[in-house]
């Protein structure tokens, strides 16, 4: 079974739940405090939990044998428990930290027992084990793609796509003993990632000593995650991958653009996706004072935190969306001061269509802190930013067209090794067709006039100095030099007048389906 297969089925339980009068914004919250009982019984008849973490009486077992009233009562019950660590006579039953912020107010809507005897049944029947799945972040992220799609409102974020988590783990190459952070954790993906690329490189810990194992499971990662029903999924995501982390789990909540990102140690690796938008209400949630610069662009202010939680030599992989690489005024005081601070090695601009919010443009910014060669260097640590174009002429990606590893292993290879972004590296990469994309003459006659050849100014894979980004691109990264075939060329566009009345004739038309829209719900009120 797929995982795919997993969240067609657990999708639809969510017919059980609206039959019960649980809304679409419900589903996932509904489902996911009974499927982590279910995945945590499992997981502990494996062997992946030593220890079977829930107490005694609120486990899987003490759910699937009963039915009527008393499996409805016995849920709430267990849900009760699991919340405050007391039983309904106010007997202490466990004292996990862990748990009981897993269950944080956690309470079912649920008022039909046959609707969750229901679930149970159908929980039981799915071969969990025979998928290859990453854990409850991809079911969640699953049934919140379907919820998107079925309610036609969109999921309101954006998730990352497992493939390009797995390749900014790969080329960062996180290490024992080594601190990992996400200050934009969601469902915890690139830290469970960071966690896997370890055990897959440790024999599964069993080479590191016993001070050393502990370490990897209670201190190496930390995430901070600022919505409370994300951490708990988040939460649950680790425990079931063998991640306890400390007192608040390996995600803690909190806002990284708040104290709680202040008081964040230091870090050797940072992977994140910082949520993409500007802050509501202008500034309100950036409450940071120890940032240079002020602003109420998040992107801005989470790359802020992140190339200053570094510790020297510390290295990140950070998803930014194109406007960071272009923005005028403090985004370009951002920019220098990245590039002073640290070296920017490699951008690797990415297609469109890979996260869900179509048309999104984002790029991966690979930066460690200090120089090539002087980790403690605190100015002009960048000297060269080698940029991949992975987006110009690629297919438009989706459903019909998935985005796999097979399109990332290029720029995997030119990488190369080295996990601060310094190994041997030369200029050529024609993946994708690419020697056959046109070039655009303004950057042909330059290319041409600098004494860069026609084959190689057709690579996906250049290197520009830090000198000609400051000279020629005035401190942007939004580096380009393939021509786009959907492009449009300025200067066989029509005259402005004609432009103008075409768009005129498009905002009439706009607002005459307004008018009968408004006309038709005035009819029906």
């Amino acid at each position: 079974m797929t995982n795919n297969d997993i969240v067609q089925k657990l999708w639809n339980l969510c017919d059980v739940l609206r039959d019960d009068g649980i809304n679409y914004s419900d589903y996932v919250t509904e489902l996911v405090l009974l499927l982590f009982i279910k995945m945590v019984d499992e997981n502990t008849e494996a062997g992946t939990l030593k220890n079977h973490p829930l107490p005694e009486g609120c486990r899987w077992t003490d759910l699937n044998s009963k039915d009527g009233v008393n499996l409805l009562n016995d849920y709430k019950r267990i849900l009760f428990c699991l919340s405050t660590g007391r039983d309904a006579n106010g007997k202490l039953v466990h004292t996990d930290p862990l748990i009981s912020a897993i269950y944080a107010d956690a309470q079912t809507r649920l008022s039909e027992p046959s609707h969750l005897r229901q679930m149970v049944v159908a929980l039981d029947q799915i071969d969990w084990f025979s998928a290859q799945s990453d854990g409850l972040g991809d079911l969640y992220e699953g049934l919140l793609e379907k919820n998107a799609n079925e309610t036609k409102s969109g999921a309101g974020q954006y998730f990352t796509p497992r493939e390009l988590i797995n390749t900014m783990v790969r080329c960062l190459k996180p290490q024992p003993g080594e601190k990992v952070q996400d200050p934009a954790a969601g469902t915890a993906g690139f830290l469970i990632a960071a966690d896997q690329y370890i055990k897959d490189h440790t024999d599964d810990l069993f080479d590191l000593n016993a001070q050393q194992q502990a370490f990897q499971k209670s201190r190496a990662f930390v995430g901070i995650e600022l919505v409370p029903g994300t951490r708990r999924l988040a939460l649950m995501n680790c425990l079931l991958h063998g991640m306890e982390g400390d007192d608040e789990g390996v995600v803690h909540l909190g806002n990284a653009l708040g104290q709680t990102g202040a008081g964040l140690e230091k870090a050797d690796v940072i992977l994140a996706n910082p949520p993409f938008g500007t802050s509501k209400g202008g500034d309100a949630s950036i409450t940071r004072d120890d940032l240079t610069y002020k602003t109420s662009n998040k992107q801005l202010a989470f790359l802020q935190h992140i190339y200053r939680n570094l510790k020297p030599g510390g290295r990140a992989a950070v998803v930014l969306p194109d406007n960071v690489l272009f923005e005028a005024g403090v985004g370009t005081e951002v920019r220098r001061d990245l590039m002073h601070k640290c070296n920017l090695h490699t951008i690797l601009r990415l297609p469109t269509g890979i996260f869900y919010a179509q048309g999104v443009k984002t790029n991966v910014l690979f930066f460690t802190k200090g120089s090539a060669t002087d980790k403690h260097q605190e100015e002009n640590c960048t000297e060269n930013v080698w940029v991949y174009d992975l987006r110009i002429n690629m297919p438009s990606f989706g459903k019909r067209t998935p985005f796999g590893e097979q399109h990332l292993k290029p720029f995997e290879t030119v990488f190369g090794n080295n996990a601060i972004g310094q190994s041997d590296r030369q200029e050529g990469e024609w993946s994708f067709h690419s020697d056959k994309i046109e070039l655009p003459e303004a950057t042909k006659a330059t290319d041409e006039n600098q004494g860069v050849d026609e084959r190689m100014i057709h690579s996906r894979w250049r290197c520009f100095s830090r000198e000609w980004i400051a000279e020629h691109k005035g401190d942007s990264l939004d580096i380009s030099w393939l021509k786009d075939s959907d492009s449009v060329d300025a200067a066989n566009l029509p005259e402005p007048n004609v432009l103008a009345g075409e768009a005129m004739g498009e905002l009439k038309a706009a607002l005459g389906e307004l008018e009968a829209l408004v006309t038709e719900l005035e009819g029906e009120s």
